[in-house]
């Protein structure tokens, strides 16, 4: 789905990114993780094309183009949902949702309004009301439905449960464990060492913009030196 190497950017004159390298495979969950300014963020922009490479490569879907506008990598199978949501606040749910409604690569329409409503029931009780009506889960919700929609190959979430209560942060990691038995490819970054150790396969922890570790679950909790240094407040 995904293969980063030695992938190198940032803004301007500033480097932010020093060789990242890693990799999603199809149905598989990835996290990113580490502390607030370490490159996470950036290195999601510099996978949509939002930023350019300034050193390594970026392989989407077995295609290693670097040159692609961000709308043709979404074209392509990536579905974004991104840090503080970005819905469109002055539309209802469901223009939020039927705006981006289109048929995956393959032809495929897994994802309807039907079938986000199943997943998220909240928000067929909110169809008309407006973006900036929603609670901040409501608008999460909104977020995710409205990148499956788009029936992506590969779901990005940046924040997936940032700024939630405790009760809407289960029910996002319920859906995202949803996704993944159902074979969606994911990569996830958040702050809940505990929940991504239940979800995903494998995990990378950035730190001043290098990997520093990666490794699967188990080891992952094995180390707590490891979580304290890299992870801890």
């Amino acid at each position: 789905m995904l293969r980063l190497d030695r992938v190198e950017a940032g803004y301007g004159a500033a480097q932010v990114l020093f060789g990242v390298s890693f990799e999603v495979e199809a149905g598989r969950c990835v996290s990113l993780m580490g502390r607030n300014g370490m490159g996470k963020t950036t290195t999601i922009r510099t996978i949509m094309g939002q930023l350019p490479l300034s050193g390594g490569s970026i392989t989407r879907f077995g295609d290693g183009a670097p040159d692609r506008e961000p709308f043709e990598f979404a074209r392509a199978g990536i579905g974004l949902v991104p840090e503080g949501r970005q819905i469109f606040t002055n539309l209802s749910v469901a223009e939020n949702l039927n705006t981006f409604h289109r048929a995956g690569v393959d032809g495929g329409l897994r994802w309807t309004l039907d079938s986000v409503l199943e997943l998220f029931p909240r928000l067929g009780e909110r169809l008309d009301h407006a973006g900036s009506h929603l609670s901040g889960g409501e608008q999460q919700m909104l977020a995710i439905g409205r990148a499956l929609m788009t029936n992506p190959r590969l779901l990005i979430l940046d924040e997936a449960t940032e700024g939630l209560a405790p009760i809407v942060r289960h029910q996002i990691w319920d859906v995202l464990a949803t996704l993944k038995s159902a074979g969606q490819s994911i990569l996830v970054i958040d702050k809940n060492i505990t929940a991504l150790a239940r979800l995903a396969d494998h995990h990378v922890i950035l730190e001043k913009g290098q990997v520093v570790w990666q490794g699967d679950s188990a080891a992952l909790q094995a180390d707590k030196e490891l979580t304290a240094r890299y992870l801890g407040v």
